[in-house]
């Protein structure tokens, strides 16, 4: 299984360590690191850890490959883990980003290197297997015909993109990934291989394990979104099987649950990682969803 070196940015106090502690944050589909400087900023402060935001394959400024399996996915984080010498790592995961993270905790890596990762946090996705929203669907096949119809300005994409999103901050997030037109090239491009992407489409709805093949037994914090339906009473047994000292918490947002309530999703994650280690697994109190 080929690897892709996936685009960082790191966040970190002068002369702090760069390895133990580390914090690892993965953003969602069409996402990128640039999402999270605000929020990884911020962490990078509160919780004195060197944080890692990283770009996906197919995302961002990492490298274009075929191929968006969850495993793939998830070899790309490990690879990056091994390759800095990360040690007792956090990583956090929204959407797609969760998904991998999880992908990540349950990888049998982990038998023989238990104390390697010590926290999982999961924003607003279940360990299901199930196609991608209609919604993001949407979204990709919107995209590419912003670049087949060679549209010369970011202002006739969006026009074009408020057919299928009436919601503007959506329509400005996915439009982050578009590039302005060039000399040479007389139209707007997106930096990401939206073509790519919509193949994969099947695999990123999809998940690497089925219920009993794989558990992680770390501590693991699940974010749902109140307004969102990606962590739902079909979810909830998923959870449990795959990752039994769960916690579950709630915020009144939709999907993007960082970007509506940043401080109140920073402040969560903050408490969750303030419990002491050595807490035994009767600590972890399961909210409902």
């Amino acid at each position: 299984m080929s690897t892709v070196a996936l685009d960082h940015q790191l966040y970190n106090k002068p002369g702090n360590n760069e390895k133990d502690g580390a914090v690892l944050i993965l953003h969602g589909l069409f996402g990128s690191k640039r999402n999270w400087n605000t929020l990884a900023q911020g962490f990078s402060k509160s919780l004195d850890k060197p944080i890692y935001t990283l770009d996906l394959r197919n995302h961002g400024t990492s490298p274009h490959q075929h191929g968006m399996t969850y495993a793939e996915m998830a070899q790309d984080v490990l690879e990056f883990i091994d390759k800095h010498d990360l040690k007792q790592t956090t990583i956090i995961g929204h959407s797609m980003g969760g998904k991998v993270a999880m992908a990540v905790a349950l990888d049998p890596y982990f038998d023989t290197c238990k104390d390697l990762l010590q926290n999982l946090i999961v924003v607003d996705i279940a360990p299901v297997k199930a196609g991608v929203s209609e919604e993001f669907r949407g979204y990709a096949e919107a995209m590419l015909s912003i670049e087949n119809g060679k549209m010369k300005t970011r202002k006739h994409a969006d026009m074009l993109l408020s057919a299928f999103e009436s919601d503007s901050d959506m329509r400005a997030f996915l439009l982050t990934n578009l590039g302005t037109a060039t000399t040479e090239r007389p139209y707007v491009k997106f930096r990401i291989p939206i073509n790519i992407i919509q193949k994969a489409l099947p695999d990123i709805g999809d998940f690497s394990y089925s219920p009993g093949e794989r558990v992680w037994e770390g501590r693991t914090l699940f974010i749902k979104g109140a307004e969102s339906p990606y962590i739902n009473h079909h979810g909830i047994p998923l959870i449990q099987s795959f990752f039994p000292n769960y916690m579950l918490e709630s915020l009144g947002t939709g999907h993007l649950v960082h970007a509506e309530q940043p401080a109140e999703f920073k402040q969560l994650v903050e408490k969750f990682l303030a419990i002491p280690t050595s807490s035994p697994p009767s600590f972890f109190i399961r909210s409902s969803p």
